[in-house]
């Protein structure tokens, strides 16, 4: 009966703060940038509640469980990302004032089509994500309350539309206030009971070995142990696929803009990726904890790696696990699914910059319920077999324009065919090469005595030894990285033209905001 009232308490707090501060985003600029009106703290919880997930919490707990501690790159690589962004990038979208991170093609080079492109590549990974985050909470709260799986999905999709819709970018920042802090103290706590349940750090490193032995006799220990158990090819892949992505996610751009004063967006930033680095580890400690508890093939996966051993242990503190997993999930739809509708209404819709401030908040709120439903439509009735698999697809078609955006910013001779042609041939790419992996997995591509040279090299990028081939973000790196160049010297802008536009972006760049 206690998770179920947590669930239901939760949800309801979140609804219901997300709708008080509709005040606040009474104008367009409120609604999508907070009015430019964040201080530090508030914009740092908003960046650190987006970029923590399902992935970072329970998804790090069952891959320590089945692969080991090298999963724990993933705390440190959730630093790197947001420190990128807020020591390269932040600055730079927040004194160009931009509301989506798409816009700033179109004011470099005063045509659409790259804005287009960059929104295209940047929503396949939000459609993703906003598909994900109602059939997370679907899962969840159907197995909680007892419902059918839909009604769970619509719980979820009516509570992410609800205080996004009404709150905006206040509503998701304050109500990730609250979720970090549930997070943290709640696998804090899980952690602790569950290591004095378990009998004390040496009894659960025994009963692991125990467990990995039991499962495997030929399992290397001392490789799970190592934080390289993978090896250094695993450990940069997660590197490529977790944070070369990150400039170009457009929500970032939404956060920067909001904040108050230029010199906080900096620290905020660290400060973000200090506080969302400390999730995946934390969740990692407890999936050491379930491993030592239940074993390798005890079958627990999804949120279940977080909360199997806190409810067991106790109701409350199974309804602390519950809600932590619940915030975690909900932390990251709100302002991705806002930053979604400013996307679909800004880069999307000709002319809707010029629109009143109204009529865009308008369009803003009804983009946010249409995305919102359709996506929980999706979750509802779609077949979702790996989660990881579309979040590593959505990642690796968002790499290309953090490519241009760091040429452009960076490189004063970028050009507008650079960009565009550089973005479009790793986005191309990189989605036939997620295809192939698919094709190699559903055609069961194997190597034979009699295999060819083709084969073989078909083998290699699509399978390989991991079975899941060579990721497509080091395809997304490096097409664009060197296009970019190549096509911007053989390109270059008109001087006369372009001399004037060009000068106007690099002093806005330059001069502080």
């Amino acid at each position: 009966m206690l998770p179920v009232i947590v669930i239901v308490g939760y949800l309801v707090l979140v609804s219901a703060i997300g709708s008080l501060l509709a005040r606040r985003a009474s104008s367009s600029l409120g609604w999508a940038v907070g009015g430019g009106q964040m201080g530090l703290l508030i914009v740092a919880a908003g960046v650190a509640g987006t970029r923590i997930g399902g992935v970072g919490t329970y998804g790090v707990a069952g891959d320590v469980i089945t692969t080991g501690l090298w999963n724990l790159w993933y705390a440190v690589n959730t630093f790197l990302a947001l420190a990128l962004v807020g020591l390269m990038f932040a600055v730079p979208f927040r004194r160009l004032r931009l509301q989506t991170v798409s816009e700033i093609f179109t004011r470099r080079f005063g045509a659409r089509r790259c804005q287009v492109l960059t929104s295209l590549c940047v929503q396949t990974e939000y459609l993703i994500v906003n598909i994900l985050e109602p059939f997370v909470i679907g899962s969840i709260v159907s197995t909680v309350l007892g419902i059918p799986f839909g009604w769970g999905v619509l719980i979820g999709a009516v509570v992410l539309i609800t205080y996004t819709a009404l709150g905006g970018l206040w509503g998701s920042a304050v109500t990730n206030m609250i979720h970090c802090a549930v997070i943290i103290v709640g696998l804090s706590v899980v952690g602790l009971v569950g290591l004095h349940h378990l009998g004390g750090w040496q009894e659960m490193t025994t009963r692991i070995d125990g467990a990995l032995a039991a499962a495997d006799p030929a399992i290397d220990r001392a490789s799970w142990w190592s934080f390289v158990g993978a090896g250094w090819a695993a450990v940069l892949a997660m590197f490529f696929s977790a944070t070369i992505h990150t400039p170009a996610a457009s929500v970032y751009v939404n956060f920067s803009t909001a904040a108050r004063r230029e010199k906080d967006i900096l620290p905020a930033f660290l400060l973000a990726g200090v506080i969302a680095a400390l999730m995946p580890l934390l969740s990692g400690f407890i999936g050491m904890q379930t491993l030592a508890a239940y074993g390798t093939n005890s079958g627990l996966a999804s949120y279940r790696a977080l909360t199997n051993l806190a409810l067991e242990i106790s109701p409350w503190i199974g309804g602390v696990a519950l809600a932590a997993i619940l915030a975690a999930v909900i932390s990251s739809g709100g302002p991705i699914l806002l930053a979604s509708s400013t996307m679909f209404v800004r880069d999307w819709i000709p002319g809707s910059q010029d629109w009143s401030s109204e009529r865009q908040l308008k369009a803003y709120r009804i983009a946010t319920v249409i995305y919102g439903a359709v996506a929980g439509l999706i979750a509802w009735q779609g077949e979702i077999r790996s989660i990881l698999d579309l979040l590593l697809l959505g990642f690796a078609m968002v790499v290309p324009p953090a490519i241009a955006l760091g040429y452009l910013i960076y490189w004063r001779r970028t050009s507008e065919k650079g960009c565009y042609f550089g973005m479009l041939t790793g986005y191309g790419v990189g989605l036939a090469w997620y295809g192939g992996i698919r094709w190699a997995e559903w055609s069961g591509l194997t190597l034979g005595a009699d295999s060819n040279s083709f084969e073989r090299l078909l083998h290699t990028c699509f399978v390989g030894q991991s079975g899941e081939g060579i990721d497509p973000s080091y395809i997304t790196t490096l097409l664009p990285l060197i296009a970019i160049p190549v096509i911007s010297i053989l390109t270059p802008e008109d001087e006369e033209e372009d001399g004037e536009r060009a000068s106007d972006f690099y002093q806005r760049l330059a001069e502080p905001s």
